[in-house]
């Protein structure tokens, strides 16, 4: 698809054994990772695998799953937690909590919640995160227009075979759309070193991405026009 690249992964602890020098070498340009849950919960896998990952030459980013609890307790655990650079590229993980656990861990997080997470990472980083989110970020949206929300770019998941995702009225376009858990959605799953996972393509050029991602076009490994290349291709 023309000015759409398949070069973004995310991961979390799930993914138990990552080789971020195949992950690279097969295209993919940025991964990012879960980092926090919730006020407690830090994802086992996120410290120990950032810098491997950038040494590998990737975008680093992280996101926090949002649930019931204090959103600005929440957005201020994620930060201490990812410390984020200029290059860090954060994510606020909107979608329905399935977690067994009791109280506020295991409920969903509310759109009054999710705007207060995100205008405090906005007043603490200034800037406003990504959100991300799918059938659960369409429902409670419906076809109302909200002006804090709209400040974030948008990460929509939605496993078909469509050529583009169904996205909510409140904007007027997708940044990344996750198309495949590894399993539904449309092909491909995989990605070597890490298997089946969840992909994501980013709806512009590579110098677009990195623009996002707050990395400048001549700061990366290589050529862009071979690494454009690369991830064009898919992995």
């Amino acid at each position: 698809m023309a000015g759409i690249i398949n070069s973004v992964i995310d991961l979390s602890h799930h993914q138990e054994t990552v080789d971020f020098e195949q992950i690279a070498a097969s295209g993919i340009v940025g991964v990012i990772h879960k980092a926090m849950q919730g006020v407690t919960f830090k994802d086992s896998k996120y410290a120990e695998r950032k810098q491997p990952a950038l040494d590998a030459g990737l975008l680093w980013g992280a996101y926090h799953f949002g649930d019931a609890s204090d959103p600005v307790a929440q957005a201020d655990a994620f930060l201490d937690v990812v410390k984020p650079d200029e290059k860090t590229l954060i994510v606020l993980d909107f979608e329905l909590n399935t977690t067994k656990a009791t109280g506020p861990a295991g409920q969903s997080m509310t759109l009054d919640g999710a705007r207060v997470f995100v205008n405090r990472i906005n007043q603490k980083v200034n800037r406003f995160p990504g959100l991300y989110g799918g059938i659960f970020l369409k429902k409670k949206l419906g076809s109302q227009l909200d002006p804090v929300l709209a400040n974030c770019w948008l990460w929509i998941a939605q496993y078909t075979e469509t050529a583009a995702p169904t996205i909510p009225k409140n904007w007027s376009r997708w940044t990344m759309w996750q198309y495949t858990d590894g399993k539904a959605g449309s092909k491909p799953h995989t990605v070597s070193g890490v298997g089946a996972c969840d992909r994501d393509r980013f709806n512009g050029d590579l110098a677009a991405l990195k623009k996002l991602w707050g990395v400048a076009a001549d700061e990366s490994n290589g050529t862009d026009d071979g690494a454009a290349d690369s991830a064009s291709n898919g992995g």
